[in-house]
């Protein structure tokens, strides 16, 4: 969240009002409530940029009629442990979370699976997918696709989306350790948030329109791109392009889903590819059963020795010391529960906007 001024919501209040508002194009009502679940998954997890921030996109889409309300999502290929899954290009909200469950289900049966989806659309915090897993007990993992605003290391042109990638561990008595993150450098949200503050950059988040590096917010908006996770090659670049075609790949190219510089928009300012390889965006989930591998018990106790140990490292001069993947969302959760969630004063506007659009109440 940035020093912007903020105003602060209960999670139901919110929750119901994105629930309403799916409901107002025809969305059926569980599947309104399972994507207005994930929206507030993200806020109580500090995931600002995918929460409530993200209903007017939804809205415009499915009031543009470019998402189906009402998806027909189905299995289209299929072993005992893999599925293809066609999303009808459903919200992904709502497809995200049924191929997932697909998933969940053969690992409990099989002992492991994956998941690959095509034909479906933007699907909220990566993260929300194996907290699913948790609650099963098992270890479960998520990706996904997005709009092509990441350079390929070396390129000076957008052609790979953030292409989030989100796992999650159990612990025995810890709390989980629960990975998530994007491919490029940083969000595309940062920039923006810079550009309204009329900031600069860090020299490594992303390059202008002819592939030089840039340190102006407008530089990277109008015509260049973000830089995969490590930036250049000395710096790593070439892992962060690794992880973003990993999961374009598994996503895309093996579910049959626009891959690469094809992915369709979600933004309306988004542009639109020339030509399609694939029907929509894709996702891949998959879950593991741990007593396939070891005793559930015995890896509850690792992975709590494990957190232990790294909790107790020695900490770098300066910092808090280090911090186990998952601790900022755990922590901004509990926060959220108590004090509401902190929506700035734009994100606000834009629910006011739907509201009066739908006349679904929103104050």
């Amino acid at each position: 969240m940035s020093d912007e001024a903020v105003t602060y919501f209960p999670i139901e209040r919110l929750r119901e009002f994105s629930s309403r508002t799916f409901r107002h194009f025809g969305v059926p009502d569980a599947d309104a409530d399972r994507a207005a679940e994930v929206l507030a998954a993200s806020d109580l997890r500090g995931v600002d940029s995918h929460g409530v921030a993200r209903l007017h996109t939804y809205f415009d889409m499915l009031t543009l009629g470019r998402i189906n309300p009402r998806a027909n999502v189905k299995i289209v290929r299929e072993l005992p442990a893999t599925a293809t899954v066609d999303g009808d290009n459903g919200l992904g909200l709502v497809v995200g979370p049924k191929a997932n469950a697909i998933a969940l289900e053969k690992a409990e049966a099989v002992g492991s699976a994956v998941v690959s989806v095509c034909n479906t659309n933007h699907f909220g915090m990566a993260g929300y997918y194996p907290l699913k897993a948790l609650e099963r007990g098992l270890i479960g993992w998520a990706m996904c696709n997005s709009t092509k605003l990441v350079a390929p290391l070396w390129g000076a042109e957008r052609m790979l989306g953030t292409n989030p990638i989100a796992i999650a561990f159990p612990c025995a008595t810890e709390p989980p350790v629960v990975i998530d993150l994007a491919s490029s450098a940083t969000a595309y949200g940062k920039i923006e948030i810079a550009k309204r503050k009329g900031a600069p950059i860090p020299e490594g988040w992303a390059i202008d329109k002819d592939g030089n590096p840039a340190t102006r917010p407008e530089q990277m908006i109008e015509g260049g791109a973000l830089l995969p996770l490590g930036s250049t090659r000395e710096a790593g670049g070439h892992k962060g392009y690794g992880l973003a075609a990993m999961v374009d790949i598994l996503s895309c190219v093996l579910s049959g889903a626009n891959w690469g510089p094809f992915a369709p928009p979600f933004a309306l300012r988004q542009e639109i590819p020339a030509r399609s390889v694939g029907k929509g965006i894709g996702h891949a989930f998959g879950a593991m059963r741990i007593d396939g591998f070891i005793d559930p018990a015995e890896f509850g106790r690792q992975m709590d020795d494990w957190v232990r140990t790294f909790r107790a490292t020695k900490p770098a001069p300066g910092t808090p010391g280090v911090v186990i993947p998952g601790d900022p969302e755990r922590i901004a959760e509990a926060e959220r529960r108590k004090t509401g969630i902190p929506l700035l004063a734009a994100v606000v506007a834009d629910l006011r906007d739907i509201s009066q659009k739908t006349g679904i109440p929103f104050e």
